[in-house]
């Protein structure tokens, strides 16, 4: 004998009670079939929506009962087309039976628990009925057995207790002379030993079937739902999750109790003291294997099993100095939860005595504490204790696992991992055994958490970027296309699977958790709502996404004031823009401390030398113990072009054009020609090497003249480069017949920094700089004579984009 159970999802349509049939009847070839299936998905509720508005003297109940009848009746002309009378007749029996049950709690306006038991228990009936003559209709060998005929209980309505000797007896009696090869039972209904019906309460479908194999003392009991087992974690939430293929009955209960809703562990308890084996399987996917749950099996070495959550919690903490070295304050608080029915699904004491931190259902919660303010009404007047402290929003977050205890670190793990990722651990609890370990956390915050630690626990060490951009310009757009190209290198060789989830230019941008299809992501953003850095920001708040980074790459300064915003949410920033390290040193500071705090890497490769690694090699110096005495650099690859192009025979207001129509100056050109931009660099370099500077503590030599300083616009600004033609002129007459080359040069000596044009002899490591090439020459106390030297393109669409990749793959590495 082979006992099933099919849920409300597997017989809620006809598609799918077609599927059950065709399992049940691929069964019956090798082996007995008893078959438990629960009402027609949703008609339970119905059912109870209908009491309730009989019983408030509400007419549309019969709108109720309508829309139950016209499924029914749907389900039986789509499954049996050419259904007999006789076939009909019975069921307008049970309809007519059931309406006439609505009309009576409607005439007496009274729904005792007595009869929403009898108005329930329809669902199971009306399904069983309807699925039994299909099959005979369709030449199967099948009976219908009403399980109030067998389930024999107490008279404690709605959730009435099992008379198991004798509940079993009647099953064995029974199944002894059956000789149909399918037996369809109702799940959830029952009878007192009085004769009246009851049900068996929440899961009562899994309980029959529990009884029916227990009392059979089959090899295993089948409970089939609409997914394929238990998973690592909510698959809805957690869309890496997979199915877990074996565990223990210890596990499975516990999966269960923080929320895996496959499974009712009441209900199963007759199979679990039996050893009965329990196969979860999924309708829509009989093939695939489905979860095997048993006393004993192999672990194969993972110590965590399954993540699962409880949400709508409320943390309710009990504390006061009176409490401390006083024994009865548990018993006295607990006994009066338990005196109103009121669930604790959580427990954690200070070991101080002075609080107890207990977690119940939201909808519990003001009348838990109404009824314990009461309780220690004497207590808390004394000021002894304080009146319960309610916190709401909350969820409840478990890892659970038998093998846990024989794996260090693993409470470590978890903790650190949330931490990484900014959410707050409000309480905790663990075990002796160590099976479950449990943490309150912000319910906002449960989608981020499940998927930050079944990373952690499950997924082979692929780590998930969520990327939001910020200007997709010239360089936001090469960055984009760098992402898209490189994204199945980086998922296969560095396992990291990063995805752009955040996408905003000037007047646009869009969002999608999924990650924005990167083929299509122009167009998509010219559909894309109103663009605002605050509304920027929200979403990425509001997605909540674990390992989340903001890429700047603008120049705007309003951009740059929202850092801190985002590192104070743990999302890390990797910026081009300058502005912000070359603003006030405290706000510098305060950057650099937010990153500390909230574990938010805070990276700006690009602010200097775009792609080339200055920043981290003068980073691994200062970690390494060395201290720099000297910079000296070319630091801006725009003004490098310029120099490099500009000569007696062309114009310097030419070369300026040239050079900002092919990306290596900023948009307004005047940032790179005053020399603003590389005394940024130099300011950025000086406090990454310990320095305390601030901008105006740099020497400026401009070789502008007044005119172009004081340029009203960029078009009023190229109009005096022409007028001033002769002073540029002048520059590289002078550098010519010294035989040098136009180096627009930064140096920090003793604490002190400067910019400015330079005459770079011959032999010198500045003088053949070409193109838009930068050089950065360190002496240090271990560099001394011969300095460390970084040179390479330092301006351009892509060499920029590139460094920003780096800083995100960077942070994806840690």
């Amino acid at each position: 004998m082979r006992v099933l159970k099919f849920g409300g999802t597997s017989v809620g349509s006809v598609e799918n009670i077609n599927k059950v049939i065709k399992i049940l009847e691929d069964y019956e070839k090798s082996a007995q079939v008893s078959c438990v299936v629960s009402a027609v998905g949703g008609v339970t509720d119905k059912l109870l929506k209908a009491g309730e508005l009989a019983q408030q003297k509400n007419e549309l109940y019969i709108d109720e009962y309508n829309i139950i009848q016209s499924t029914h009746l749907n389900i039986l002309s789509s499954l049996i087309p050419n259904y007999s009378n006789e076939v009909i007749t019975k069921l307008n029996d049970k309809l007519s039976s059931l309406k006439s049950l609505l009309d009576g709690i409607y005439l007496i306006n009274e729904l005792s628990p007595k009869t929403s038991d009898k108005l329930v228990s329809f669902g199971e009936l009306l399904s069983s009925f309807i699925i039994t003559e299909t099959m005979k209709f369709r030449g199967l060998d099948a009976v219908r057995k009403n399980s109030q005929d067998i389930i024999v209980t107490n008279s404690n309505f709605t959730k009435a207790e099992v008379n198991y000797s004798l509940t079993y007896k009647n099953i064995q009696d029974y199944f002894k002379t059956a000789k149909q090869r399918i037996t369809i039972l109702p799940g959830f209904v029952s009878k007192s030993e009085t004769g009246e019906i009851t049900t068996l309460g929440r899961g009562g479908s899994d309980f029959t079937a529990a009884l029916l194999a227990a009392a059979l003392q089959t090899d295993s009991l089948e409970i089939w739902t609409d997914v394929s087992g238990m998973f690592t974690a909510n698959p809805k939430m957690v869309k890496q999750a997979y199915p877990i293929e074996k565990l223990s009955y210890q596990e499975a209960m516990e999966l269960s109790h923080f929320g895996a809703k496959v499974l009712y562990p009441p209900t199963v308890q007759p199979v679990l003291d039996k050893n009965i084996p329990i196969v979860i399987k999924n309708t829509m996917s009989p093939e695939a294997s489905g979860t095997f749950i048993a006393k004993a099996y192999t672990s194969n070495g993972l110590s965590v099993r399954g993540i699962s959550n409880i949400n709508h919690i409320a943390l309710l903490t009990l504390e006061g100095s009176g409490m401390v070295g006083i024994p009865g304050f548990s018993k006295r608080l607990f006994e009066t939860l338990a005196i109103h029915k009121i669930n604790v699904v959580f427990i954690t004491q200070a070991s101080s005595e002075h609080s107890i931190c207990f977690g119940v259902n939201e909808n519990e919660s003001e009348l838990a504490k109404k009824v314990i303010d009461t309780a220690f009404e004497y207590e808390i007047s004394l000021h002894k204790i304080n009146p319960i402290y309610v916190e709401k929003d909350l969820s409840i977050i478990a890892l659970i696992g038998d093998n846990m205890k024989n794996h260090q670190g693993i409470s470590g793990k978890m903790f650190s991992t949330l931490g990484k990722n900014n959410i707050n651990v409000r309480a905790i609890a663990q075990g002796a055994s160590e099976k479950n370990i449990s943490a309150v956390i912000a319910e906002k915050d449960i989608k981020k958490a499940l998927n930050t630690l079944h990373e952690a626990f499950f997924e082979v060490k692929t780590k998930q970027l969520n990327v939001f951009i910020t200007g997709v310009g010239n360089v936001g757009e090469r960055l984009v296309e760098q992402v898209k190209q490189q994204k199945k290198y980086l998922k296969d060789t560095l396992k990291i699977n990063l995805r752009i989830v955040g996408l905003s230019n000037s007047r646009k941008m869009i969002f999608n958790d999924d990650g924005i299809p990167l083929k299509s992501w122009k167009e998509l953003l010219n559909q894309g709502e109103t663009a605002s850095l605050e509304g920027f920001l929200d979403k990425a708040k509001q997605l909540n996404l674990r390992n989340s980074i903001f890429v700047d790459i603008t120049a705007n300064e309003d951009v740059s004031n929202l850092y801190a915003s985002y590192l104070q949410e743990s999302i890390a920033v990797v910026a081009c823009n300058k502005i912000a390290c070359s603003s006030a040193f405290n706000n510098y500071s305060n950057l650099k401390y937010l990153s500390r705090k909230y574990n938010a890497p805070f990276l700006f490769e690009t602010n200097v030398g775009a792609g080339l690694p200055v920043i981290d090699t003068l980073n691994n110096l200062i970690a390494s113990g060395d201290k720099v005495t000297s910079i000296q650099a070319v630091l801006s690859g725009s003004l490098n072009f310029v120099f490099n192009n500009f000569n007696d025979t062309n114009k310097f207001h030419d070369v300026v054009k040239q050079a900002q129509s092919e990306g290596y100056t900023e948009p307004d050109p005047r940032i790179d020609l005053s020399g603003v931009d590389v005394a940024r660099k130099i300011l950025i370099l000086a406090r990454e090497s310990g320095l305390k500077m601030d901008l105006e503590d740099i020497e400026n030599q401009s070789f502008l003249t007044s005119k172009n300083l004081s340029s009203d616009s960029v078009d009023d600004f190229y109009d005096t480069l022409i007028a001033d033609e002769a002073h540029f002129q002048k520059l590289y007459a002078s550098a010519k017949a010294n035989n040098s080359q136009l180096k627009y040069v930064a140096e920090l000596n003793n604490g002190k920094a400067k910019v400015g044009l330079k005459e770079i002899p011959q032999g010198h490591p500045f003088y053949n700089l070409e193109g838009k090439d930068n050089i950065v020459m360190f002496y240090t106390h271990r560099y001394v004579d011969q300095p460390m030297i970084i040179k390479g393109a330092g301006a351009g669409a892509d060499v920029t984009a590139s460094g920003l990749f780096a800083d995100i793959i960077r942070i994806g590495n840690d």
